[in-house]
């Protein structure tokens, strides 16, 4: 005999109740509550990623430009570049405004893949492609 389930139009998987479900079964599109693995791995990969080309930018492209004449040396040649690109970076990732703004950026295009099942770097290159 088969297994009997309290939505029988829905069988279940492998996600707990509150992450199934949605529209396209990936979750709830209105769910604002994360998950500890997107609290310390996902948005910090945000933050990092937001903060090199935003706020660092001009630092990042300094210390980029001495690694690529530095070769080798990069370690000796590059101290003055790598301290401040670090300074910058630190100073992001302790900003309580940017942590609230990549954190709502990532709810706000996960909200977005759970409503329409389509990551956002696909929609990025469906506009490209015409």
């Amino acid at each position: 005999m088969g297994a009997v389930f309290s939505n029988p139009e829905r069988e279940k998987g492998m996600l707990s109740e509150n992450l199934g479900g949605g529209p396209m079964g990936l979750g709830d599109p209105d769910d604002l509550t994360l998950r500890k693995a997107e609290k310390e791995i996902v948005i910090p990969q945000k933050m990092k990623a937001k903060a090199k080309k935003g706020k660092c930018a001009e630092q990042v492209k300094e210390f980029g430009i001495c690694a690529k004449e530095a070769g080798l040396l990069l370690p000796f040649k590059c101290r003055k570049q790598a301290k401040q690109m670090h300074i910058c970076l630190s100073a992001a990732y302790a900003d309580q405004a940017f942590i609230d703004e990549c954190t709502q950026e990532y709810l706000k295009e996960r909200s977005e893949y759970r409503r329409t099942g389509v990551k956002q770097k696909m929609k990025k290159s469906e506009g490209v492609m015409i």
